[in-house]
């Protein structure tokens, strides 16, 4: 049952992945146009896109939100595993449970403070004013959900290390 929540949820993130491409894309066409208008120009066009810089950050945040999730699941993620290599490899397993541990508490902890921030931010009605005027709590909505995300992956690597080898994982690239 676990094995088959784990791969649908898998799969989940897998399209979250590809979104996260996508949102490349968009961002890539979206300063290639600001450019292009800046330097050709063109009659009855804008001389640029004076919104592109901040979609771009927006996009580039968004992205990142998308991935994250997928890359841990990948065991893509940054990892110093110097010392689960030095180690007698069933202590190093235990370090990996400490490590996930740590991970879900932390996953836990930024999704209840990023949702508290972005209701606060929703009930004050705050606002970014910059090129666009858009409503704050847009921008730190994905962060919470992303972090709930994190979490469950967080509780399937904990079920995958249960079932593996007494040892560290694999997953990370090792210069041993």
């Amino acid at each position: 049952m676990i094995e088959r929540l784990s791969n649908a949820y898998g799969r989940f993130l897998a399209w979250l992945a590809v979104l996260g491409s996508a949102i490349i894309l968009a961002m890539m066409l979206v300063i290639v146009s600001d450019v292009a208008l800046r330097n050709i120009p063109l009659p009855g066009m804008p001389q640029g896109l004076a919104w592109s810089n901040e979609i771009s950050e927006l996009m580039l945040y968004l992205t990142t939100m998308c991935v994250a999730p997928w890359l841990l699941r990948q065991g893509q993620h940054i990892r110093v595993d110097i010392v689960l290599r030095a180690v007698p490899p069933r202590f190093a397993w235990r370090l990996e449970w400490i490590g996930d541990l740590i991970g879900l508490a932390c996953c836990v902890v930024i999704a209840w403070f990023g949702t508290h921030a972005a209701w606060s931010s929703y009930a004050s009605g705050a606002v970014n004013i910059k090129t666009l005027v858009t409503p704050e709590w847009w921008s730190l909505a994905p962060l919470p959900s992303v972090f709930v995300l994190l979490g469950i992956e967080m509780v399937f690597r904990m079920h995958r290390l249960l079932r593996a080898e007494r040892a560290p994982r694999g997953d990370a690239v090792s210069a041993a």
